[in-house]
This record gives C-alpha cells, structure tokens and sequence, in this order.
C-alpha cells in the first residue's frame, strides 16, 4: 500500500512516497509553482497519485507550537479539500511542527552545501512527515 507525503509550501510542494509495505519513506520529487497557485501542485500531486498507485495521502499540517492552526494550517486544509475534490483517495493531516528543522539538520549533517540543500530540503520535510505518520501505525 503506497502512501504520498507532502510538505506544501507556498512556491514548492515537496513529495515522499512509502515503499509498497507501507513502511518505509523516501524522497520523490519537489514541485514548484508560482505563489499559491496550489492548483499546479494538485494536479500534478494527482498524476502521481494515479501513476503511483497511491491510496493514501498524509499532508503535513503546519501548527505553532501552542498547537493553534494559523494561517499556513488553514492552506493546508483548504488543500485537502483540492485533493479531495479532484477524486483522491484518503487525505490525512499530520502535525508537522519541526520537520523542515529535522530534515535541514540531516541534511547538514550528510555535509550537503546550502545550494543542494535547498533543492532537497521540501523533499526531506515530505520525507519525515510521512515517516512519523508511518511509524505511528
């Protein structure tokens, strides 16, 4: 059972897949489009949807610390419901408070430069999104 994880930014949708056990994530792709303009991220999200074979979307729900949804959570519902509407399968949310922080660290950490990073980094976010909601079940 494939699984997307998505990390949605404002220009830049980053992407991780499960491998077909459902256990294991890994980096696929980033998006980029021009300031939200989340329709080019669905659909392109929807294509791979399909090619995939995904039955399951997790998308990262930003929250602030004290747990309120400002207004990038409020993007992310609204995206949800994009995903929804165009004929997706299952959308979850999950809390993805720290996970670009956790994936810049790693990523620092394989001595990747700034430049590389930064092509990466929405993809790595997409990555520990999705492996928390993996690990959880």
């Amino acid at each position: 059972m494939r699984i997307l994880g998505l990390d949605l930014g404002s220009v830049t949708c980053g992407i991780a897949i499960s491998d077909p056990l459902g256990m294991i994530a890994r980096a696929y792709e980033t998006v980029r489009f021009t300031e939200n303009d989340y329709e080019t991220a669905k659909n392109r999200v929807i294509e791979i949807m399909k090619m995939e074979q995904v039955q399951e979307i997790v998308l990262g729900l930003p929250k602030h610390m004290n747990g309120d949804i400002g207004i990038r959570g409020e993007v992310s519902q609204d995206f949800k419901q994009m995903l929804l509407d165009a004929g997706s399968v299952p959308v979850v949310l999950w809390d993805e408070r720290l996970t670009t922080k956790a994936a810049e660290r790693i990523l620092i950490q394989a001595d990747l430069s700034r430049k590389k990073r930064k092509k990466v980094i929405d993809q790595m976010a997409a990555v520990q999104i999705l492996q928390s909601y993996l690990d959880s079940k």
